[in-house]
């Protein structure tokens, strides 16, 4: 197992071990629909993520990567994931706090990009056709209903933190390996 499968399998240890200390039943909710968003996420699940039981009617996003955008809607956020591609993302270093209206979450965003998807997002890199660890640090707002029922993610960037780096070939994994990870993780989890 490479360095990123691991990182990979272990990105929401943090939300784990936060659970374990959580005695309120919201927040305890809250946690585990964010836990099982993020896997879902990763292994491409996009229309389990906008189940009635996961997320309300009318989500409503406010996106600060490249250009800010808002997306309305179940299909607004399906549309949204799917626009990401075949990149390989995770989160690091999270700090989680929750509450009865929902969580926040800092955190180093990862992803593992081609040098071409790195260029037309105006990055510039020295092989357009390798692989690259691009990083930022992120802080994500997730407002939660009383049913522990996503209402939105508000995604802040930290433009000043980017951090790219090639990856070894050795080193990289495909999307299609991140969502076998996603899915293995999925089955372990309790509703």
């Amino acid at each position: 197992m490479n360095r990123f499968e691991e990182e990979v399998y272990h990105c929401t240890d943090v939300i784990s071990d936060l659970l374990e200390r959580t005695e309120n039943p919201l927040h305890k909710a809250i946690l585990k629909n964010y836990r099982r968003h993020i896997h879902l996420e990763g292994a491409g699940l996009f229309e389990d993520i906008i189940a009635p039981d996961m997320m309300t009617e009318e989500p409503l996003y406010r996106i600060n990567w490249g250009e800010p955008s808002v997306i309305r809607g179940k299909q607004g956020v399906v549309d949204f994931y799917k626009s990401v591609k075949e990149a390989v993302m995770w989160n690091t270093d999270d700090k989680i706090a929750v509450a009865d209206w929902g969580l926040c979450d800092e955190l180093t965003f990862n992803f593992l990009v081609t040098g071409i998807d790195l260029v037309a997002l105006g990055v510039d890199v020295e092989d357009k056709d390798a692989i690259y660890h691009y990083q930022t640090r992120q802080a994500f707002v997730w407002p939660y209903d009383e049913r522990a029922r996503l209402i939105g993610e508000h995604l802040y960037v930290d433009a000043t933190s980017v951090h790219v780096e090639k990856v070894h070939p050795n080193d990289v994994i495909t999307p299609s390996r991140a969502r076998e990870i996603h899915l293995e993780i999925l089955k372990t989890l309790d509703e």
